[in-house]
């Protein structure tokens, strides 16, 4: 045994050769590249996208009325994850849960009166958002920590563009139609990415436009809360940062009441003071999580007791009280906004699910577990169609109360159970002691909330990392803040398409080499070691689609190499270009344009006494090949499986010719 050892340790390592000693590939080789099955076809692949989505997962074992009751349990379970995780749940992850929901609806009552008065709506319906969509979440999400309600961003989302249809100070009600409308088409598109798999059209925004857009946003938020944080009767309707300043500069002259900017500053400072307590002692987290409540009952105490409301100080006044009452009645699919009303819930809707989906899967990396993307969409959007019939506008997961329920120890959706019907009872008792809240108090909640919006760190790391990355960033940014919300979204898209298209107009062309004792091709720019086999011009094409917009390039790129290397082996007859060696390996797919583009080249080449050879195409690269005839005009025996075969190849079918001359 320990002689066999030592002989295969002996054993010297070589390579199999592509051609036999007549010059032919064996038929084995051949048949790997030529002979594979063809690759799925756009309607295959298209069902096989739609089955995967509406078809749950089959389980082992059992068939007839036992296996069809797994078939239905297995699919209730991937609409209600609660039933899968709610087998093993325990009295002590709730007794965590309601410490967890206790502390959330602490932070999300004033959070949510706030946010409603950014989306232009009455206070009620920001805690009406706080009362319906969790619940639906908590038994179809799949995020334990990710707290659902209203946000700061799509708030402002709302506001800037349903009030461009209808001003919600001269017909609140018209703008309320409009707002439960959009809410519900974002439902619909919500589910609709989900069921499709199409979570890809939220990776259109990228990390940069995402950071960019954030801080513009925030930014733009903090200014329309000088509104209340002054005490201005008149304010502008714009975002930009400049309608802003004039219409802050022009009230400024007019009579405003120092009152409120006091009772405003000074529960910010109490806010931000208390979070940078709860932040530098971990088990003071809850201090900070109950300060904006804390706020709230001590402001409008003070107000009471001093009767501020009289001296200029701006309060809520009447904030209505019971359930949510349906809003069924109010979502007009053909009315004469609905249009407009579908532009805005695709913007909602991708921005939302982007902030939840980025939330949920932070918070769940730390805790250990997969996010289900397709799942949270679904249940996302089923969360949004039901609040829409329950007077309630698009809901997401917050950064903020999502930190919270994480920090309170949360450990499942119950913690969301829990805070919604903190907030309905809330509703039903204690509306009428909010009449007093001063609006400063509400507009310093909110600003406590956009340092979190606003990364700086990030946006220096986007810079040194992908100056092009940040110029995404800084052109959502600007866009935001010197434009609208819907122009920084455009500049962010564009500014991505654009880099998108130019990297795919110019795709990277190299030359390679082989790494010393390996049959390992890899780029001479990259790795100067690499040395070039003589007489064989190895390059790679680095792109995955060879197509119209590409082809023009790549051809001309590949023919100024071969010509740069023509030119310096003229003078090395031994050195002199013979063969070039095309690594197709990154190529998925091409189109016409692409394979008349190999054509041109085969041309170009062979009218210049070079062979050209084809290395590792893509499934579907190789059969549009065979179909558009490039691989008869080619030759079979110049396609080859991998570059080092294709190489190897080349020098035999050298050898042959010298040895024939």
């Amino acid at each position: 045994m320990e002689s066999s050892m030592a002989a295969a340790v002996e054993m010297p390592v070589t390579t199999v050769s592509a051609f036999d000693v007549s010059g032919r590939r064996p038929a084995t080789t051949a048949g790997l590249v030529l002979n594979s099955p063809d690759p799925p076809s756009l309607r295959e692949e298209l069902v096989g996208v739609v089955g995967k989505a509406f078809r749950p997962r089959r389980t082992s074992g059992g068939d007839g009325g036992a296996g069809r009751c797994a078939w239905a349990l297995t699919a209730l379970q991937a609409v209600f994850p609660v039933l899968q995780w709610g087998r093993t749940y325990t009295l002590k992850s709730f007794r965590s849960d309601v410490m967890a929901g206790l502390t959330l609806a602490s932070l999300g009552i004033p959070q949510s009166i706030g946010y409603a008065n950014l989306a232009k709506l009455d206070p009620q319906y920001g805690l009406y958002t706080s009362v319906v969509p969790p619940l639906i979440y908590a038994v179809m999400g799949t995020s334990r920590e990710i707290a659902i309600g209203p946000v700061a961003v799509v708030s402002l989302l709302l506001s800037s563009m349903v009030q461009k249809i209808v001003d919600p100070a001269t017909d609140p009600v018209t703008y309320r139609t409009l707002v439960f409308t959009v809410t519900f088409l974002a439902g619909i598109f919500q589910v609709s990415f989900g069921l499709f798999r199409l979570g890809f059209l939220v990776d259109f925004l990228s990390h940069a436009a995402i950071v960019g857009f954030m801080g513009g946003a925030a930014i733009v938020i903090g200014l329309q809360q000088l509104k209340g944080l002054l005490g201005l009767s008149r304010f502008t309707n714009s975002t930009d940062v400049v309608s802003v300043a004039k219409a802050v500069f022009s009230a400024l002259h007019d009579p405003w009441h120092p009152g409120n900017f006091f009772i405003g500053c000074s529960f910010l400072i109490f806010i931000l003071a208390t979070r940078f307590i709860g932040r530098r002692y971990k088990k003071l987290f809850w201090l900070s999580a109950i300060s904006p409540l804390l706020s709230v009952v001590l402001s409008t105490a003070a107000v009471y007791a001093t009767r501020a409301d009289k001296h200029g100080v701006k309060i809520i006044r009447e904030v209505h009280a019971g359930l949510n009452p349906s809003s069924v009645k109010q979502i007009q699919l053909n009315g004469p906004y609905t249009t407009e009303c579908a532009k805005i819930a695709v913007i909602c809707a991708v921005i939302a699910l982007t902030e939840a989906i980025a939330v949920g899967r932070s918070f769940a990396s730390i805790r250990g577990y997969k996010l289900d993307g397709n799942k949270e969409m679904i249940a996302m959007g089923c969360s949004n169609i039901a609040g829409s019939m329950s007077s309630c506008y698009v809901a997401t997961g917050s950064f903020s109360r999502t930190a919270v329920n994480f920090s309170a120890g949360a450990r499942s959706t119950v913690s969301n159970i829990v805070m919604a019907i903190t907030v309905f009872i809330a509703l039903e008792l204690f509306m009428k002691l909010l009449y007093y809240t001063p609006m400063a108090v509400l507009a310093s909640i909110i600003l406590s909330a956009l340092p979190g919006l606003i990364d700086i760190r990030e946006a220096w790391s986007i810079w040194k990392v992908d100056k092009m990355d940040f110029l995404i960033c800084l052109g959502a940014f600007i866009g935001v803040l010197f434009g609208s919300v819907e122009i920084g979204l455009g500049v962010a898209l564009a500014i991505s398409f654009a880099k998108i298209i130019i990297q795919s107009i110019r795709p990277q062309v190299e030359v390679l080499g082989r790494l010393q004792g390996t049959n390992i091709f890899c780029s001479v720019r990259q790795y100067p070691v690499a040395c070039r086999t003589p007489a064989i011009q190895v390059i790679r094409i680095d792109t995955s689609f060879l197509c119209f917009i590409n082809a023009t390039f790549i051809k001309e790129r590949i023919m100024e190499w071969v010509m740069a290397e023509v030119e310096t082996s003229n003078e090395k007859a031994r050195e002199r270009v013979q063969s070039v060696v095309l690594d197709m390996s990154n190529v998925v797919n091409i189109d016409t344009s692409g394979l008349v583009g190999l054509e041109e080249i085969h041309q170009d080449l062979l009218s210049m006494g070079i062979q050209m050879a084809i290395a590792g195409p893509g499934w579907q690269a190789i059969q549009k090949m065979k179909l558009g005839h490039v691989v008869d005009r080619v030759g079979e025996e110049w396609i080859f499986l991998t570059v080092s075969e294709a190489v190897e190849g080349c020098l035999t079918a050298h050898k042959g010719s010298a040895m024939e001359c």
